[in-house]
């Protein structure tokens, strides 16, 4: 297929870039580059600089496409609670334009790239995609204001769409890693440390009630993640889907996987809690596994962790 795919210079969309191309698609990645890396690019595919804000450029980046995928957000749960109308201008009513590029040029399917922050704090774990969805962010409610807009585009446009609700993406591909400026994600920030880019990480809270204090996370490897997206193409798929490995690991137990796979201690230091962090967030993802054929390759935990480490180290200092 002809595939447009937004934010494709960036973490996630660079990995799914290269496994779409593996696949035998025909890719096109439209970026604005303002969080994103020209480096982090296949060679393989068409690259166009847009912004979403400009919908004649997304209009002739559509045409011709038979699918899209949108990653194209911002991302920071913390700064959305600080500067709430950037998040829903650019997640909400940018991507708008992108809907009625995709009905005016009679896309066939749109995979959305959601996050399990739609959720609020869960009900129960693992968590399953009748839950619930009372986002306690901005940056949560942006992403289920885009999947209402979707329900609303199929039901009225024919729009078949596929949306992906991501737990924790981590690991990294042999060519493209996680370069994010400022860096947010816990197992980039913990091998900085070991690559003495930083002189300690940040443990934010060690009072939760969990087995040792800390908050547990689903962490899915990034190719996973990015072979979903390839599946989701098939015709006929469509509706909401979880993307998790169904296993949770505390901030201490990535801490120790990553001095394993480092082969050395990693400084950290303990502060407070951080506002809206829920104690254990952990996914079930046996629709995806059931209705899309979908297998993570690279569930264990030192697998994520060691293909991190090994791009790290060959790319100190990211993509700059």
């Amino acid at each position: 297929m002809k595939v447009l795919v937004t934010g494709g210079a960036g973490y996630i969309g660079s990995v799914c870039v290269e496994q779409l191309l593996n696949a035998g698609h025909e890719v096109t990645v439209f970026d604005h580059l303002e969080q994103g890396h020209r480096a982090a690019v296949d060679e393989r595919a068409n690259f166009v600089e847009g912004s979403l804000a400009d919908p004649a450029q997304v209009l002739e980046a559509v045409e011709g496409a038979e699918a899209i995928i949108h990653f194209a957000a911002y991302t920071l749960v913390g700064e959305s609670m600080t500067n709430p109308e950037k998040y829903f201008r650019n997640n909400v009513a940018h991507g708008i334009n992108l809907l009625e590029a995709a009905v005016v040029a009679r896309v066939r399917k749109f995979v959305f790239s959601s996050t399990c922050a739609t959720y609020g704090p869960p009900e129960r774990v693992p968590m399953t995609e009748d839950l619930a969805q009372r986002p306690i962010s901005p940056y949560g409610e942006s992403k289920l204001m885009f999947e209402k807009m979707l329900q609303w585009y199929r039901q009225i446009h024919g729009l078949e769409f596929v949306a992906f609700r991501y737990f924790n993406a981590a690991g990294a591909s042999e060519k493209f890693g996680e370069d994010h400026r400022p860096e947010t994600h816990l197992i980039p920030n913990i091998l900085r440390v070991a690559l003495r880019k930083a002189p300690h990480f940040e443990i934010y809270g060690g009072d939760y009630p969990t087995p040792d204090g800390t908050c547990i996370r689903d962490y899915i490897h990034v190719i996973d993640l990015s072979d979903a997206h390839v599946l989701a193409l098939a015709p006929g798929k469509q509706g909401f889907f979880n993307l998790g490995n169904g296993d949770g690991y505390s901030v201490r137990e990535v801490h120790r996987a990553c001095e394993k796979v480092a082969g050395g201690k990693i400084p950290a230091v303990e502060k407070s809690r951080r506002a809206g962090d829920p104690p254990k967030l952990v996914a079930s993802a046996e629709k995806a596994k059931t209705e899309l054929g979908w297998k993570p390759k690279f569930a264990k935990l030192e697998q994520i962790v060691a293909s991190a480490w090994d791009w790290h180290r060959r790319n100190p200092d990211g993509y700059k």
